[in-house]
């Protein structure tokens, strides 16, 4: 009785990892199957947000995919596909947004972050050293007298 117990328990556990299951379409050809794959990892679930809509399991993840096979069996092509989803989605559900006036941040924003740490790295230094040189040039009136001492020490003892 304790078998049939627990083997109910754990297949009421497992049904609903069945329910996760994999998308079956029919494809014309391989291109198309490439096409679907490739628009499917190119655009970004908008629920799960770090996942691709291939890889993600929530059901507006499903909708796209199912939404992205109807277009290609209506023939559009993968920029009238991303345009659609761009248009309702937002930028947000492209991995590799256009390089656009709302855009130029994200692509050059980092670059000019590092650029900027350059800089600022530079001018530290450069003001460190020349504070190290200045500080080295500059001897006091007792430091004098001691340094022109061992000067004369050294060229007795030559």
């Amino acid at each position: 009785m304790r078998r049939w117990l627990a083997a109910a328990v754990l297949g009421m556990g497992l049904a609903g990892v069945a329910k996760a299951a994999i998308d079956t379409y029919q494809f014309r050809d391989e291109a198309e199957r490439e096409r679907y794959q490739q628009l499917t990892k190119e655009l970004r679930c908008p629920k799960c947000q770090n996942q691709d809509i291939a890889d993600s399991n929530a059901p507006i993840a499903a909708d796209l995919r199912r939404e992205i096979f109807r277009m290609l069996g209506e023939g559009k092509n993968n920029e009238q596909i991303v345009d659609f989803m761009v248009d309702r989605y937002g930028d947000f559900v492209r991995y590799k947004p256009a390089l656009s006036g709302r855009t130029w941040l994200l692509w050059f924003g980092p670059g000019l972050l590092l650029a900027g740490g350059f800089v600022v790295l530079a001018v530290i230094v450069r003001r460190r050293r020349g504070t190290a040189v200045q500080g080295a040039n500059e001897l006091s009136a007792e430091e004098r007298e001691r340094l022109a001492k061992l000067l004369e020490k050294e060229q007795t003892h030559d």
